[in-house]
């Protein structure tokens, strides 16, 4: 198999050809091409994987491309990673709402949409060049925001794009762990959990027929052992009687979080622009790349969703240890390939897109059919099927129909270059709420960014 990754200069590129060498998805892929438009991040990520230790009969041979048709032609399976206007471009998505004294983050509110449309138009132009040069392909996605990205790619490619993210299938394992039921991998045998990307929550742990939820929700020592159950606490858990994505914390603790993130030294944006900065020469010149990187990946780590950690606590080792969203992708990869089925959290269509469904036939009732969410899916060769789940109740599908709302407005504001669907996407985003600061806000990336004014007709 001839996998290519967009974004392959990327800082996690590694960590999937690390999955690649060892383990479970050894001798999955033959060649691993990676595609990016900047030839020196290439070539640093090249001196990594250079450097890895794998072992010589099952390491995939790895070709690098700045070009794209190149890169697509004889490909099996894409992976995007892209990030438009790179972390310096993560800096401005955080810092103008925070200059406005509203939530300042990467990929929720309006740090979100302002990526978002930087990202989709790029990603428009990589599945129409898939259709072009393999169009039996199919697309892993992980660009973000994950789930507005790949509903916009659904009229390019059907069910052939899938979105994935980490965080939610990793809440789901987390649980299990505390609750005394570890899940093995790619089963979610009576587990629910509905939402969107970096919007969901899970209902239901039922591995054997018994739901474990309750009796975890009431456990103060076992919610201590997960990341969830310090960031929202006992008593926020017990009253939503489920658990909540992490991100959650920015909409359940909005003014603890954005002033916490004013209150540092730095954003995590600009943390990270930092590193790279100076990572990615030094790995060129770093007579051990490999080891380079890996440190700076475990500090980066380190460092996720720091302002929810006000009190000096610290990540579990499970989750320093790398292995994460990689192998999400490489297990629907391995479904979609004829590995066997597996069962994953995935970002897919409410309905099978070949077989548009009525209301009562989505996965998750009180969103639209073709709406992208965040759900338990079956993987198979024919694709990813998702799941069907409970109604969610009231003040989760309230902000679930209005986050939609807000993604079908950025993605029309690109499509079909209405700038005024941007403003009001901005606008409307339960972390803004008001007309005014959207025209403020969307002004500000405009500024910061000239190539959004060409998306206007």
């Amino acid at each position: 198999m001839r996998l290519m990754i967009a974004g392959g200069g990327g800082f996690r590129v590694p960590l999937v050809y690390r999955a690649l060498c060892a383990g479970p998805f050894a001798g999955l892929v033959d060649e691993l091409v990676l595609f990016d438009v900047d030839g020196s991040r290439l070539a640093a990520m090249e001196a990594v994987l250079r450097d890895m230790p794998a072992d010589e009969g099952s390491a995939p041979a790895v070709v690098v491309s700045t070009d794209l048709g190149q890169a697509l032609t004889g490909t099996d399976m894409v992976f995007a990673a892209i990030r438009p206007g790179g972390t310096a471009g993560r800096i401005t998505d955080e810092q103008i709402p925070l200059g406005l004294g509203l939530l300042g983050q990467e990929t929720t509110g309006a740090g979100g949409i302002s990526y978002a449309l930087r990202s989709i138009p790029h990603m428009l132009e990589l599945a129409a060049a898939m259709r072009r040069h393999c169009p039996d392909a199919w697309l892993i996605n992980f660009t973000n925001p994950a789930g507005m990205v790949t509903e916009a790619l659904v009229p390019i490619l059907g069910r052939r794009v899938i979105g994935i993210c980490d965080s939610a299938g990793g809440l789901v394992q987390r649980a299990a762990r505390a609750a005394g039921a570890p899940l093995n991998e790619g089963t979610l045998d009576g587990v629910g959990y509905y939402g969107l990307n970096h919007l969901g929550w899970l209902y239901r742990l039922a591995p054997a027929g018994r739901d474990l939820l309750p009796g975890l929700l009431s456990d103060r020592v076992a919610l201590e052992t997960m990341e969830e159950g310090r960031l929202f606490g006992q008593h926020t858990l017990e009253k939503l009687g489920c658990l909540p994505n992490e991100y959650l914390y920015y909409y359940y603790q909005t003014a603890q979080a954005t002033e916490a993130i004013g209150q540092q030294s730095e954003t995590r944006g600009t943390s990270i622009h930092q590193q790279q900065n100076s990572l990615y020469p030094s790995l060129l010149q770093d007579p051990h790349p490999y080891r380079l990187w890996d440190a700076a990946r475990r500090s980066r780590e380190e460092g996720y969703l720091a302002e929810a950690r006000t009190h000096g606590e610290q990540r579990d080792e499970s989750d320093l240890a790398g292995g994460g969203y990689e192998r999400v992708a490489l297990s629907v990869m391995r479904a979609l390939s004829g590995g066997g089925t597996a069962q994953l959290i995935l970002n897919v269509p409410n309905s099978p897109v070949s077989a548009p469904a009525p209301a009562a036939e989505v996965a998750v009732p009180g969103l639209p059919a073709d709406a992208v969410v965040e759900v338990p899916c079956q993987v198979t060769p024919d694709g990813a099927l998702p799941l069907p789940q409970e109604r969610p109740d009231g003040p989760f599908l309230t902000l679930m129909q209005h986050v939609k709302e807000v993604e079908r407005l950025t993605i029309r504001a690109v499509v079909a270059g209405d700038r005024e669907a941007a403003v009001q996407a901005f606008a409307a985003h339960p972390l803004v709420g008001s007309v005014p600061l959207g025209r403020q806000l969307l002004e500000g990336y405009e500024a910061a960014f000239p190539e959004l004014s060409q998306l206007w007709t």
